[in-house]
């Protein structure tokens, strides 16, 4: 696909004393994501919003510091995918740490029973006979399942980050900072996040109550779960405001430390990587692909097991499953993908990857064969590839009476407001949806396919313009020759941590390419020279659209990160290369 280079309005940097120690190309690029005082790039601790606006969190905080003290039996539902299973993890370990004898997790078979707290999973509950039922990373749409709860006597604390319906479940608190009347600054706040600010102030609660001074119990540093906030955060890929930085930040260093959870360093080890030189990038592309295999083929227990484990030992034998789990998806993901290409050449008769006017602007993709728990991803690889809003299905049954569809989105679309008025305008086509602005989930009756395809494809026209359809590469500009170094990259690498609108710093420049070839069969290697000097660079070019035309490279034009290669010891710097053109 012909992509657009746009370069960021980027103001020159003014000489000042507190700047001074921070590289000129970084400088540019913190200005030019909002960042306008060095004060806002210290991430410490202290620099957390405070629980004061968090609605509905002094409720929860009471109910929970009860059933601590009364020694009552809490049942934690999480969701199966990587903010689930991180946050399930952080509400286990910390009501353990600060006293809790009697503290269960259940994470729905998304198979079998989907996601959130539904009346079926309550009915599951029972066997757990829990007073207190907590819900991490959902609930905020559970309605009926709060309902069947309350009527069993249980009570109900919901933590959830995801946007809520017109109607609340009649919980005895919810925390959500999206929840209507809610002040909480960090409206962005991952699943994960919620949890940790939850029992953050719960230990504020039992220490007010004088229950550590009592019973004798230290009281925790919770910091020590930031791991996995850390990890939940960036996998979820939720926007990383200032708040999410100082969490994500927070928990890296944590981790280069060598002080997160075993089994984060054990999933960390089996993909290769060194911890003590994590980045972000590296939870959201190594760590959470191989923990989310788990809930997309198997059953999340497994990796939140992986999370709880304190043997190092037992922690590196489930990430070496979770490992082969991830193997196993790669390959169901590529055979999904390649269907999916030939769908798209079937809606799109010109069979032009260059011209695509004849496709929907809201993209609906479906095959019987396809998996269930790998529709979220090949919904994402096909909005990458085409650049337009995706939903891809998959039978939830046998019979295909229904379907189970994950949507992805771009710039311009609202995702899950998209799939409201969807409903709104044709309300028998939807029979249930959640999410964010960006990725959604969804169920509808199989019968009624090609009407919500339709349905959604002229609601996407309604709100986008051919503009939006144009994938944009955002540069920040060309890195100096003295500048194109390891040492650039070594300094971008842990200057972030960069995520979801804070991207990493991408660049642009003019090269001529000395040689191009192809290797591992999808993948494009060159050697290139910065134009005008003897400079040779490195580059690669993941899955490469110039397979069987490298030859044609002669001078191009690239996107690209700066990134450290290291073989034998010896370190080089290599492009990661977002986009090219022969020029």
């Amino acid at each position: 696909m012909q992509k657009k280079i746009v370069r960021r309005n980027i103001e020159p940097v003014q000489a000042s004393a507190s700047w001074a120690h921070i590289p000129e190309f970084l400088q540019r690029a913190y200005k030019a994501r909002g960042v306008n005082t060095i004060e806002e790039l210290e991430y410490t601790l202290s620099r957390l919003a405070t629980t004061e606006h968090l609605k509905g969190i002094a409720a929860a905080s009471k109910i929970l510091a009860d059933a601590v003290q009364h020694q009552r039996r809490i049942l934690i539902v999480g969701d199966f995918d990587c903010d689930g299973a991180t946050s399930t993890s952080v509400a286990t370990l910390a009501l353990k740490m600060m006293g809790a004898t009697s503290v269960d997790y259940l994470v729905p078979n998304r198979f079998e029973y989907g996601y959130g707290l539904t009346p079926e999973i309550v009915e599951v509950a029972k066997a757990f006979s829990p007073d207190v039922l907590v819900t991490v990373d959902n609930g905020i749409a559970s309605c009926e399942g709060v309902a069947a709860a309350n009527k069993l006597g249980i009570s109900v604390v919901v933590t959830d980050h995801h946007l809520p319906g017109n109607t609340l479940p009649d919980a005895d608190a919810i925390v959500n900072p999206n929840q209507p009347g809610c002040e909480f600054i960090s409206k962005s706040a991952a699943g994960v996040g919620v949890i940790f600010y939850v029992m953050s102030d719960l230990r504020r609660e039992l220490r007010e109550s004088l229950w550590f001074e009592r019973t004798g119990i230290v009281e925790p540093n919770l910091a020590s779960l930031l791991d996995l906030v850390a990890l939940g955060t960036i996998a979820d890929v939720v926007p990383l405001d200032a708040n999410n930085r100082i969490l994500v930040e927070q928990g890296i260093r944590r981790i280069r430390a060598g002080k997160a959870r075993p089994g984060i360093l054990a999933l960390i080890d089996v993909a290769g990587k060194d911890y003590r030189n994590l980045a972000a990038s590296d939870l959201g592309f190594v760590v959470g692909p191989r923990l989310n295999a788990a809930g997309r083929l198997d059953d999340m227990s497994i990796g939140i097991e992986c999370l709880l484990c304190d043997d190092p030992l037992k922690a590196r034998q489930i990430a070496l499953r979770l490992d082969e789990l991830n193997q196993e998806r790669k390959q169901i993901e590529g055979e999904m993908k390649a269907h999916a290409s030939v769908l798209v050449d079937e809606l799109n008769q010109t069979n032009s990857e260059s011209d695509n006017s004849a496709l929907p602007w809201g993209m609906c993709l479906y095959d019987e064969t396809w998996h269930q728990g790998v529709i979220g991803i090949l919904a994402s690889r096909m909005k990458e590839k085409f650049h337009r809003p995706v939903i891809a299905f998959a039978p939830a049954d046998d019979d295909c009476v229904e379907l189970k569809g994950s949507a992805r989105s771009i710039a311009g679309l609202h995702i899950r407001d998209a799939l409201d008025r969807v409903a709104t305008r044709y309300p028998s086509l939807l029979s249930k949806f959640g999410g964010h602005s960006m990725a959604a989930g969804m169920t509808i009756a199989g019968k009624n396919y090609e009407a919500f395809a339709h349905a959604f494809d002229e609601v996407v026209r309604e709100e986008l313009d051919e503009s939006n359809l144009e994938a944009v590469i955002v540069s920040d500009g060309e890195l100096a020759v003295h500048e194109l170094n390891v040492s650039t990259a070594e300094v971008l690498r842990k200057a972030g941590p960069w995520g979801q609108n804070f991207l990493e710093p991408v660049y642009d420049g003019v090269f001529e390419v000395v040689q191009a070839r192809i290797v591992g069969a999808k993948h494009l290697k060159l050697l290139l020279q910065v134009e005008g000097t003897d400079l040779l660079i490195d580059g690669i070019e993941f899955n490469s659209d110039w397979v069987g035309r490298e030859a044609e490279l002669k001078k191009v034009k690239v996107a690209y990160r700066p990134d450290v290669n290291e073989f034998r010891g010896r370190k080089s710097l290599q492009l990661m290369v977002q986009y090219l053109e022969a020029i």
